[in-house]
C-alpha cells in the first residue's frame, strides 16, 4: 500500500527536440543484396575468357563480370546459361580490332531462378556505379543488331574504340561455284559480328565463284560487291556490316563502302563526334 502523499510517476512529455522516441528508417534490402553480390564476385579468382575456362562452367543462370587487362569493365547476366552468354562475348570480341581475347578475363556466380526476379545484374550495376563507373555498361557492348532504323546513327563508344575486323577470315568458306544467296548466308554465319543484308530473288540464281577458302571479310565483300547490281552497296559500319540497294547512300558511322568490286574508304563521324548512343537492354540467351 502506498504511503499518503506518494503517487505514481507520470510519463515525461516533451517536444520532439527533447526526446528520441520516433525517427525515419529506410530499409534498403536491394542495396544489401547488391553489396553481397559484389563482395562474392570480388572474392573469386578470374579465368581467361577462353573456351577451356567456359567449358568447365555449369549450364545454369547467373551473373558475371568481365575484366580487360585486369580492369573491371562490364557486369552482365544470363537468365538461362552462363556458358552461352560468355561464349557470345568471346565470339564478339574475337572479331574486333584493338583488343585481344588474351586481354580478357571473367568471374561469375550461379544465381537461383527465384532470385533472378530481383534483377541481380541491376543490383550489381547500381553498386558499382556508386563506387565510380563501369566502362562497358551503357556504352553498347551488350547490344545486338540495333535494326535498320538505327543504321544512320552515330555508334556507341564500344564500337568506336573496338570496330569490326574486316581482315578476319570468313569461317566455312569452300572454294568453287555457289549462288550469291548461299555465299551471303555463309558470310553471315562465318563472321563474329553482324552482317545484315536485303533480300533479292536474283541472288538465288546468280552464280559466284569463290577462289579459295580462308578469304577475309574484306576480300569476300569485294567479290560480292562485283556481283550485285550497281544500285547495291556493302557498308562497313563501326559495329557491323550491311548490304542494301541504296548506293550511293552514305552513313555517319561508315568507314568502308564496297561498290562495283571497289573499296571506298570513308571518314566516320564517330571518330570526331564521339558517342551519343546508350546501351540497349541485354537480351536473354
Amino acid at each position: 500500500m502506498l504511503s499518503k502523499g506518494v503517487g505514481l510517476m507520470a510519463p515525461v512529455v516533451g517536444s520532439d527536440d527533447e526526446t528520441q522516441y520516433h525517427k525515419d528508417f529506410t530499409l534498403s534490402i536491394t542495396k544489401a543484396l547488391g553489396d553481397q553480390l559484389a563482395a562474392a564476385l570480388k572474392g573469386l579468382d578470374r579465368a581467361p575468357l577462353a573456351e577451356e575456362s567456359i567449358a568447365r562452367l555449369k549450364e545454369k543462370p547467373g551473373v558475371y563480370q568481365l575484366y580487360l587487362n585486369g580492369e573491371f569493365v562490364y557486369v552482365g547476366k544470363a537468365d538461362k546459361s552462363l556458358p552461352t552468354r560468355l561464349r557470345n562475348h568471346l565470339r564478339k570480341i574475337s572479331g574486333r580490332r584493338n583488343i585481344s581475347l588474351a586481354e580478357m578475363a571473367f568471374s561469375c556466380l550461379y544465381v537461383a531462378e527465384d532470385f533472378s526476379a530481383l534483377a541481380p545484374e541491376q543490383l550489381l550495376i547500381t553498386h558499382h556505379k556508386g563506387q565510380g563507373n563501369i566502362p562497358w555498361n551503357n556504352n553498347g557492348f551488350g547490344n545486338k543488331d540495333p535494326g535498320r532504323q538505327r543504321d544512320h546513327t552515330i555508334p556507341n563508344r564500344f564500337d568506336v574504340k573496338f570496330p569490326v575486323d574486316l581482315d578476319r577470315p570468313v569461317e566455312g568458306l569452300s572454294p568453287g561455284e555457289t549462288t550469291l544467296h548461299e555465299l551471303l548466308e555463309t558470310v553471315k554465319g562465318g563472321l563474329p559480328y553482324n552482317f545484315r543484308y536485303g533480300a533479292s530473288g536474283e541472288f538465288k540464281t546468280r552464280s559466284v565463284h569463290v577462289p579459295a577458302a580462308g578469304m577475309t571479310a574484306d576480300q569476300v565483300f569485294r567479290l560480292v560487291s562485283a556481283e550485285i547490281p550497281a544500285k547495291w552497296q556493302i557498308t562497313a559500319l563501326m559495329g557491323y556490316v550491311i548490304m542494301y540497294d541504296d548506293s550511293p547512300n552514305t552513313y555517319r558511322s561508315a568507314w568502308r563502302y564496297y561498290r562495283d568490286g571497289q573499296l571506298i574508304s570513308a571518314q566516320p563521324e564517330a571518330e570526331l563526334a564521339g558517342s551519343v548512343e546508350v546501351d540497349q537492354p541485354m537480351l536473354d540467351d
